[in-house]
C-alpha cells in the first residue's frame, strides 16, 4: 500500500469514529429528553447533535447512518413547522429512528470492518486472571448479543477505562495480585459522576471484610467457585439502561374538541404519545386498536357520562388495571369522589397546569406499566405468560389481517429438557429456560412478541415477517444457542431446540394458526430435533 493510500486510510477511519461518537452523543440526549419535559433548549441540542452526526455520516459515506439522520432531522423539522409542538406521530417516528441508530454500527463488509472502531453499544470489560475462562466467557456473551471485552492484565484493563466507559465491570477479586481487583475497581470509579456497576468473581468464598470493599468498590453481585454467561447477561440488563425507550400512550376523551387539542399539545411536550377521542361510544374500538396505559376522561359528555363509560371499560377484562383520570371542571369534592369509586383512579380539576398534568399522567402511567408487566409475564424468565401471548397472537393476528401484512407464530421446545432436568437438577433446568429467554430476548426485533407457552415451550409471534425470513431468523437462533456451555459436574452441559413456524392463511383463526405452527414443532422433533420445521 502506498504512503497516499494508508494516510487516506487513517483519515477516513478516523471520521468513521467521528460518526460513532456523534450517534452516541446524539442517543445521550434523546435519553435525556425521555426523563424531563421535552424543553426546547434539549431539543435544540439534538438537533444540532443530529446536523453533525449527518456531516460526519456524508463525509465518510455511511449511507445507513445518514439515512437515519435525515430522517431525525425531518422530524424535527415537523416540530418546528408545528410551531415548536410535538405530535404522536413524530415521537414515534423518532423512537423508531433513535432505536435503529442504537443498533447500527459499521456496516458488515466495510473495508475497516476489522479496524478498532468501537459500536455505538457499551461493551463490559472482563478482568478474570485464568485466560481460558475469560475467552470462553467473552465468546458465550458475543453469543447473547453483548459486546464482552477481555482484559488480560491491569495495563490493559487501565488502557480500556481510557478509552471508553464500559456498560459494566466482571472483575475477579484477585486480578493482577491478591485483592489487587479490589483496588483496581475502586480506581475506575474515581472521579466519576454516575459510578460503574461491577460483578466481582473470586474462585473461593470470601468473607464478610472481602464483600464490603466489594461493595465499597461499586460492587452490585458477588460470584463465587463459577461463572455462567446467562446468570450475568440477566445481571446486567437489570441495571443497564439503552436508548430503547417506549414513550407512554395515553386515549383522552373528551367531547370537547379544544379541550382534547390542549391536553394532546401538553402531553406530547412531554414526550408522552397521545389518541384523542370525542365520541366516547368509540371508545372500546379505539381501546383495542391503540392499547393505551392510561385513559384521561371528562366527566360530563352529551349521551354517556364519564362514570357510565368507565363502568363499560373495566367490565372487560383487559382493561380492568388501565389507569382512569378523570379531567373535569367539576369542583363539588363529593362528585369527584363518587366518580372515582366508579373505576377512576385520579380527578384533575381544569383549568391544570401543565407540569401537574405531565406528573400525574408519568407517575400513574409508570405505576400501570410495573403492574402490567407482574401480571402478564412469566415470573422465571420475563416472557409473556401463556394468556397473554395468545392475546399478544390475536391482536397481530386482527392489524395482520386489516393491513395486509404477512404474520408468522413459531413454537420453540427445549431438546431432551426431562434428561437436563433428571441429570443437572431442576436449577439447572431454570437456568437452561433463562438462557434460552435472554438469548430470544437479545436476538429478535422489539416489535416481536416472546412467550413462555409453558415448562420448556416457548412462543414467538412475529408480525411483518414472511415464512422464509422467520425460518432464517430462528434457525440461526437455533445455531448460536447450540454453542453455549453451562458449567456442570462430571461435563459442562450444552442444550438444543426444536421449533416449528406457520404463516397466517387468508381468514384464518388465531387457534388454527398455532395450532399449525405446533405440528410443525412436532415434525421438527420427529425429524431429528435441533431443526426449524415450516407448517405446509
Amino acid at each position: 500500500m502506498s504512503e497516499h493510500e494508508d494516510q487516506s486510510d487513517r483519515l477516513k477511519q478516523h471520521f468513521a469514529q467521528r460518526v460513532i461518537n456523534q450517534a452516541r452523543q446524539v442517543l445521550e440526549v434523546w435519553q435525556r429528553l425521555q426523563r424531563n419535559a421535552w424543553s426546547k433548549q434539549e431539543m435544540d441540542e439534538l438537533q444540532e447533535g443530529n446536523q453533525r452526526l449527518l456531516r460526519y455520516a456524508e463525509r465518510f459515506e455511511q449511507p445507513e447512518h445518514c439515512q437515519i439522520a435525515e430522517g431525525i432531522e425531518q422530524c424535527l423539522q415537523g416540530v418546528a413547522a408545528n410551531r415548536n409542538r410535538l405530535s404522536s406521530e413524530l415521537i414515534c417516528e423518532l423512537n423508531q429512528l433513535m432505536q435503529r441508530l442504537s443498533r447500527t454500527g459499521l456496516r458488515h463488509g466495510d473495508q475497516f470492518e476489522q479496524t478498532s472502531l468501537p459500536p455505538l453499544r457499551k461493551p463490559v470489560y472482563l478482568a478474570l486472571q485464568d485466560n481460558e475462562r475469560r475467552l470462553r466467557l467473552e465468546q458465550q456473551l458475543s453469543s447473547y448479543g453483548l459486546i464482552a471485552q477481555g482484559c488480560p492484565d491491569s495495563q490493559a484493563f487501565r488502557q480500556a477505562m481510557a478509552a471508553r466507559h464500559p456498560l459494566a465491570i466482571l472483575m475477579e477479586v484477585d486480578f493482577a495480585g491478591e485483592k489487587q481487583g479490589l483496588l483496581l475497581a475502586e480506581e475506575a470509579q474515581q472521579g466519576l459522576e454516575q459510578r460503574i456497576p461491577v460483578l466481582f468473581f473470586s474462585e473461593q468464598d470470601s468473607d464478610t471484610a472481602t464483600r464490603l470493599q466489594a461493595v465499597r468498590a461499586g460492587g452490585l453481585d458477588f460470584y463465587c467457585n463459577s461463572l455462567d454467561a446467562s446468570t450475568i447477561l440477566e445481571r446486567v440488563e437489570q441495571f443497564s439502561h439503552t436508548a430503547h425507550y417506549e414513550p407512554f400512550k395515553v386515549l383522552i376523551i373528551d367531547d370537547s374538541r379544544a379541550q382534547v387539542t390542549h391536553t394532546e399539545m401538553v402531553l406530547n411536550s412531554a414526550g408522552i404519545v397521545t389518541r384523542t377521542l370525542t365520541e366516547p361510544l368509540e371508545a372500546l374500538d379505539v381501546l383495542a386498536d391503540f392499547n393505551p396505559e392510561l385513559i384521561i376522561l371528562d366527566m360530563y359528555m352529551p349521551g354517556c357520562v364519564g362514570t357510565e363509560l368507565a363502568k363499560v371499560i373495566r367490565q372487560h377484562e383487559r382493561y380492568v388495571s388501565i389507569p382512569i383520570i378523570y379531567l373535569s371542571a367539576e369542583d363539588d369534592l363529593e362528585k369527584q369522589l363518587d366518580a372515582m369509586s366508579e373505576g377512576g383512579d385520579d380527578f384533575l380539576t381544569k383549568p391544570i397546569k401543565p407540569r401537574h398534568l405531565i406528573a400525574t399522567v408519568r407517575t400513574r402511567a409508570t405505576r400501570a406499566r410495573s403492574l402490567q408487566a407482574r401480571m402478564v409475564r412469566d415470573s422465571l424468565t420475563g416472557l409473556y405468560n401463556h394468556t397473554h401471548t395468545l392475546q399478544l397472537l390475536e391482536d397481530a393476528r386482527l392489524r395482520a389481517t386489516r393491513d395486509g401484512q404477512p404474520l408468522c407464530f413459531a413454537m420453540l421446545d427445549i431438546d431432551h429438557f426431562k434428561k437436563v432436568n433428571d441429570s443437572y437438577g431442576h436449577p439447572m433446568g431454570d437456568r437452561v429456560i433463562k438462557s434460552l429467554a435472554l438469548f430470544l430476548k437479545q436476538r429478535l426485533r422489539k416489535t416481536d412478541h416472546i412467550g413462555r407457552y409453558g415448562g420448556e415451550e416457548f412462543a414467538v409471534v412475529l408480525p411483518d415477517t414472511e415464512l422464509e425470513a422467520a425460518q432464517r431468523v430462528l434457525d440461526e437462533i437455533r445455531r448460536r444457542f447450540a454453542e453455549i456451555h453451562y458449567p456442570a459436574q462430571p461435563e459442562d452441559l450444552s442444550c438444543t431446540f426444536s421449533g416449528g413456524i406457520a404463516l397466517l392463511r387468508p381468514g384464518e383463526d388465531a387457534q388454527s394458526l398455532s395450532k399449525r405452527a405446533d405440528e410443525a414443532l412436532y415434525q421438527a422433533k420427529h425429524g431429528g430435533r435441533n431443526q426449524i420445521a415450516c407448517a405446509e
